[in-house]
């Protein structure tokens, strides 16, 4: 069970594995396998692994799933669909966590959060579902107030903020947006937290070590779970290293291998 982190120094960090799977998936081989990949993360210090088991099944699949859930030490948070066929899987293998997002077959990653507005009744059952089978449940949503008190309306345990607009701006630069998105993140979480003031917050989405920092800061985000950059700084540092260079950067800080 993820318990409201109390730090004063950085957020939890979640590491998001999906990226190994999708290397393996490359060649149609059984390696790198992202089992021992998340094992590898949980020792060197992640707090979580997240991973994203897909309707197309393009990176994470079904029996990594399964094989991995008994082997975790930390706790998994599964990201999926609002579909029945995830639902059934997830009352199966039952991860401590489950994210729903939005999914569209042809998007090359999540390109934005779930409308959960526009749909309050039946995530309101689905979650009862996973709630049934003692499976505490996220929203990715877009830092918007209305998103926020949908979700809280829905029997949420927490949100996850989308920072993908963020994320974006600090890679062309684009100062202008980069203050405008870290400001939407930020005052997204004050009011989430002036709503209910228990309510977990986590965010993620495109987060790098060169632009994490501003967002692992601001007080009331609960954990960061980060994915594909942390696996392209693995190839050049190796796993264990890249996790660990991640949660220094998380406060502000370097790294030396």
């Amino acid at each position: 069970m993820m318990t409201k982190n109390v730090s004063a120094t950085a957020p939890l960090l979640g590491v998001n594995i999906d990226h190994v799977a999708t290397l393996r998936q490359a060649r149609g081989v059984t390696y790198p396998d992202p089992v021992a990949a998340a094992l590898v993360c949980e020792q060197a210090g992640a707090d979580g692994i997240t991973l994203h088991l897909r309707e197309d099944r393009r990176h994470i699949l079904d029996a990594d799933v399964y094989r991995m859930k008994p082997l975790l030490k930390t706790r998994m948070n599964l990201e999926m669909a609002t579909t029945n066929e995830m639902l059934e899987i997830a009352l199966e293998i039952k991860p401590e966590w489950v994210c729903l997002v939005p999914e569209r077959r042809e998007e090359l990653t999540t390109e934005g959060g779930l409308d959960i507005a526009g749909q309050v009744d039946n995530l309101k059952s689905y979650i009862e579902a996973l709630h049934g089978a003692g499976i505490q449940v996220s929203l990715f949503i877009d830092p918007e107030p209305t998103q926020i008190d949908a979700a809280i309306h829905c029997g949420a345990d927490a949100i996850e903020l989308h920072t993908g607009k963020y994320s974006e701006a600090t890679l062309s630069q684009d100062e202008s947006t980069i203050n405008k998105e870290y400001n939407r993140i930020k005052q997204a979480t004050e009011y989430a937290l002036s709503v209910n003031n228990e309510f977990i917050i986590n965010a993620g989405h495109g987060l790098t070590r060169a632009n994490v920092h501003p967002i692992a800061s601001i007080p009331g985000i609960h954990e960061l779970n980060i994915g594909h950059a942390l696996i392209a700084d693995s190839v050049f540092m190796g796993l264990e290293n890249a996790v660990k260079a991640m949660q220094a950067a998380m406060q502000g800080k370097e790294y030396q291998v």
